[in-house]
């Protein structure tokens, strides 16, 4: 008989998977971080920088105050243990995981990708295997060295196509990030960007890599839909469909129905089932355990929605918003802005949610007045609206980063 999982259990579950409810370290370091990307297997990124970018923002929700340096370091410094590529969108991904998407690089060479870029690979094949050549040649480039063209020949590229080649190449996997400048990619050829035994390691055939990406997705959701599965690498959907019914066939992902869900779910045979999971952290909107709308409804009944390109007058609760996980449950949500000019942090916003507890003003100040402390700012201010606003300010008093 399936098994049936109240949803407490379900989200204790799911919580313990994204590797919420365990101690943070003292003093973490590399190591820590590097082992939260590979028990996540994938971090996104994305360029808004209001608070910080969010890649370094789901170490943080789950290590607590860690060196930003760390994650840079172990993404783009001399000895890398992560690499860019589209995993969910674009995303940090553990390196040994690279062989795992060559399927997707082939099909972005087949011309299986945006629709926009495929055109454009379809079209200037010629000018991307000279843009291709270029990097060969010259070695490490950005988007930038291509808006002028190669020195003594000014305007020979056009920087829009040049933009789109370098995409081009990025999707099928001939280039890659080496590092970064500030936010800019710095790109070189695949093979010398990465070490040598991971560009050396086999290729995996489609079925076998998206097998193997589905149960890193197990494993780091704990229990989920097909839905959640499939589009947490953003697999195809008949191919998630196969490799599901492949995996369950083999005793590698537990069918199970988990109370109020409407949909058939899924277990990962080594999930952890705690009996509580206890802690606070303030999540990125893009954190992996809130990103997917449909699945934070689900797990947390509260309707988490994305406001950055909402008009203003029409946002509900900000433009960068992050809730607030206490212990199982959301209990508030705050908009915030670093002012790094006036070295503060601000609460634009402050809103509870229905499952607020008395103790949940004094323990988002606690992540507050810690994120202030993490990115270097002096203090937190509350700024703006919201029904928690005022509480939240009467409990921020006399609280400094310290």
């Amino acid at each position: 008989m399936t098994e049936t999982l109240s949803a407490a259990a379900a989200r204790r579950i799911a919580l313990a998977a994204q590797g919420f409810g365990r101690a943070r370290p003292g003093e973490p370091v590399r190591r820590h971080v590097l082992d939260q990307a590979r028990r996540l297997g994938v971090v996104q990124i994305d360029s808004v920088n209001v608070v910080t970018r969010t890649h370094y923002l789901p170490a943080f929700s789950r290590l607590g105050h860690y060196p930003r340096e760390a994650l840079e370091d172990v993404a783009w410094g001399p000895r890398p243990g992560l690499f860019e590529y589209w995993g969910h969108e674009a995303s940090l991904l553990p390196l040994e995981s690279q062989p795992l998407f060559r399927w997707r690089m082939a099909r972005a060479q087949a011309g299986e990708t945006w629709t926009g870029i495929a055109r454009f690979g379809r079209e200037r094949r010629d000018y991307i295997e000279e843009v291709l050549k270029e990097i060969e040649r010259r070695g490490p480039v950005t988007g930038g060295d291509f808006a002028t063209g190669p020195r003594g020949a000014p305007g020979w590229w056009e920087w829009s196509d040049g933009k789109r080649a370098l995409e081009w190449l990025f999707w099928s996997g001939f280039i890659t990030t080496k590092t970064r400048r500030g936010f800019e990619r710095v790109y070189d050829l695949t093979e010398r960007a990465l070490p040598a035994r991971i560009v050396d390691l086999p290729t995996p055939d489609e079925a076998d890599a998206q097998r193997e990406l589905v149960r890193i997705a197990a494993r780091a959701m704990g229990v989920a839909t097909a839905t959640d599965l499939r589009d947490y690498f953003r697999l195809p959907l008949d191919a998630s469909r196969a490799r599901i019914a492949e995996l369950v066939e083999a005793g590698e992902l537990i069918p199970v129905q988990v109370k109020g869900w409407g949909k058939p779910a899924f277990l990962a045979p080594d999930a952890r089932r705690p009996r509580r999971v206890e802690g606070q952290a303030l999540l990125s909107p893009f954190d992996n355990l809130i990103w997917t709308r449909d699945r934070t409804e689900r797990l947390f009944g509260v309707r988490v929605r994305l406001e950055i390109y909402t008009p203003a007058e029409k946002r509900l609760h900000g433009y960068y918003v992050l809730p607030l996980l206490e212990d199982e449950a959301i209990t508030a949500r705050v908009d915030l802005k670093s002012d790094r000019k006036a070295g503060a942090l601000l609460v634009q916003a402050a809103w509870r949610e229905p499952d607020a507890t008395p103790q949940t003003p004094a323990r988002l100040v606690d992540e507050l007045v810690r994120m202030a402390k993490w990115l270097d700012l002096e203090r937190v201010e509350v700024v703006g609206p919201g029904d928690l606003a005022a509480e939240l300010a009467a409990e921020m008093a006399g609280a400094t980063p310290g």
